[in-house]
C-alpha cells in the first residue's frame, strides 16, 4: 500500500505546464513536509488525485469532489476500465458534466488508496504504521488546498461531497471561503454528534482489540488484523443502512442450505442478514488497510469546523460569500436529516434542505445521488 513510488513532482510554478493525464487514470502530487493540526510532522507528503475534463483558461470550471471514508478519488470511470463510484452522476453530459468543468478528487491524507498513509514508508524505508500522525479534517483540506495551487486553482466553482466527503467540502468553505464558490454538502454535518462519535469508538476498538493488531505495527507480520477490520465495517454497514431496507431485503429468513436456529453447537448457520454483514467485511478486508480505516474514522470523529474558530457558528459566519447546496437522506439514520436542517439554517444565508428519497438509509447518498440533478442544475451547474 506504499505511495512512495511512481510520483510525479508538480508544483505551482510548473502548473502552467502540466500535462494532465487521461480521466479516472491515479497521479500523485508530492506535497512536501507538513505539520499537523495537533503537531505531528511528515517529512513529505504524497496526495494520490484523479481528474475529469479540461481546466479551461481562467480555470474558473473546477470542481472539487470529495470521498467518503473507505472511498477514493475514482469518482467516475472516465478511461479506466474500474466503475467511479459517482458514474452515474459525473461524466459527459451527467449532472457534473466533464465536457464542461474539470473535475478533481484527492484520496484524503492517511488512507490507503494513493496518498501518504500509515502503510506508507518513511524515510528509513518503514510503514509509518503507529507513528502516524493523528489526522483531521482540516489536515485533508489544508492539503488538498496545495494540489489546487499546484494545478493553478485559486478558486473552486463547486466542491462537492457526501458523508465524510460532506464534512470535507464544509471544512473547504471554512477554510478557505474565498476559494470556493459553491459548496454541495450532501448527508453531513458540521460536526460530529456524540452518537456518530459513539459508533466510530466502537468501529476503532474492535480493530485496536485484534490480536493481530500489533499496536499498529503489523505490516511485517504473518497475519493482518481481518478480523478487527471486518467487525468494524459490519457495526459501519448497519448504521449505513435502514432497518426498512434490511427487514424487506432479509428479514429472518435464513441463508441458503443453512440452519440459524436449533443448532447444539457454535457452528451453526446464518441468517441472510449475517451472510450480507460477512460479505461486507469481506469485500473492505480485501481492500483497505485497518490503520487506515483508524486514521480516518478518527479524523471523522474529531470532525468540527468551530475548531479555531471559537464555535461553529463564528466559522459558519465566515461563509456568507459561499453559495450552498444541502441536501439529506430521508432516512439516514447516521446523519439524521433534523441534522443537515439545523446546518441549512445556521448558515450566514439559509438555505432549503434538498432531500433524497431512499428507503435504505444514509448510504442513500452514493446510490441515488441522481434524485439532485435538476436542483443542482438549476442552482449550481446552470
Amino acid at each position: 500500500m506504499s505511495v512512495e513510488t511512481d510520483v510525479v513532482l508538480y508544483d505551482a510554478e510548473t502548473a502552467q505546464t502540466l500535462d494532465y493525464a487521461p480521466d479516472g487514470i491515479l497521479r500523485h502530487l508530492r506535497t512536501g513536509e507538513y505539520t499537523f493540526e495537533t503537531g505531528g510532522v511528515l517529512p513529505d507528503v504524497v496526495l494520490g488525485f484523479e481528474t475529469w475534463g479540461t481546466l479551461n483558461e481562467d480555470a474558473s470550471n473546477a470542481v472539487y469532489i470529495a470521498h467518503a471514508l473507505t472511498g477514493d478519488s475514482h469518482v467516475a470511470r472516465g478511461l479506466s476500465t474500474e466503475p467511479g463510484w459517482w458514474d452515474g452522476f459525473v461524466g459527459p453530459g451527467k449532472t457534473v458534466d466533464t465536457d464542461r468543468y474539470f473535475v478533481v478528487s484527492a484520496n484524503m491524507v492517511g488512507g490507503c488508496s494513493g496518498s501518504t498513509g500509515p502503510a506508507s514508508l518513511d524515510p528509513d524505508g518503514k510503514p509509518w504504521g503507529s507513528r502516524f500522525p493523528f489526522t483531521t479534517i482540516k489536515d485533508s483540506v489544508r492539503l488538498e488546498a496545495r494540489l489546487a495551487d499546484a494545478l493553478g486553482i485559486k478558486v473552486w466553482h463547486t466542491v462537492l461531497g457526501g458523508s465524510m466527503g460532506g464534512a470535507r467540502v464544509l471544512e473547504w468553505a471554512v477554510e478557505f471561503p474565498e476559494r470556493v464558490k459553491n459548496c454541495v454538502v450532501v448527508a453531513a454535518t458540521a460536526e460530529s454528534s456524540a452518537e456518530q462519535i459513539a459508533f466510530a469508538q466502537a468501529q476503532s476498538a474492535a480493530i485496536r482489540l485484534d490480536p493481530d493488531f500489533a499496536g499498529g505495527d503489523y505490516y511485517a507480520n504473518d497475519n493482518l488484523p481481518s478480523a478487527g477490520l471486518g467487525l468494524a465495517r459490519r457495526i459501519a454497514h448497519i448504521t449505513y443502512r435502514a432497518e426498512p431496507e434490511l427487514e424487506v431485503r432479509f428479514g429472518r429468513a435464513a441463508q441458503e442450505g443453512e440452519a440459524p436456529v436449533g443448532s447444539a453447537n457454535l457452528n451453526r448457520g446464518r441468517y441472510q442478514v449475517e451472510s450480507y454483514l460477512d460479505h461486507q467485511a469481506g469485500k473492505l478486508v480485501g481492500r483497505f488497510d485497518a490503520n487506515s480505516y483508524l486514521v480516518l474514522t478518527e479524523a471523522l470523529m474529531s470532525h468540527d469546523v468551530g475548531r479555531g474558530h471559537g464555535s461553529v457558528q463564528t466559522a459558519l459566519a465566515r461563509l456568507s460569500s459561499v453559495n450552498f447546496f444541502v441536501s439529506a437522506v430521508d432516512s439516514d439514520r447516521l446523519y439524521w436529516p433534523e441534522q443537515s436542517e439545523r446546518l441549512a439554517k445556521a448558515l450566514p444565508n439559509p438555505v432549503e434542505v434538498r432531500y433524497i428519497t431512499s428507503p435504505i438509509g444514509h448510504d442513500g447518498f452514493l446510490t441515488d445521488i441522481e434524485q439532485l440533478g435538476d436542483a443542482l442544475a438549476e442552482q449550481i451547474f446552470s
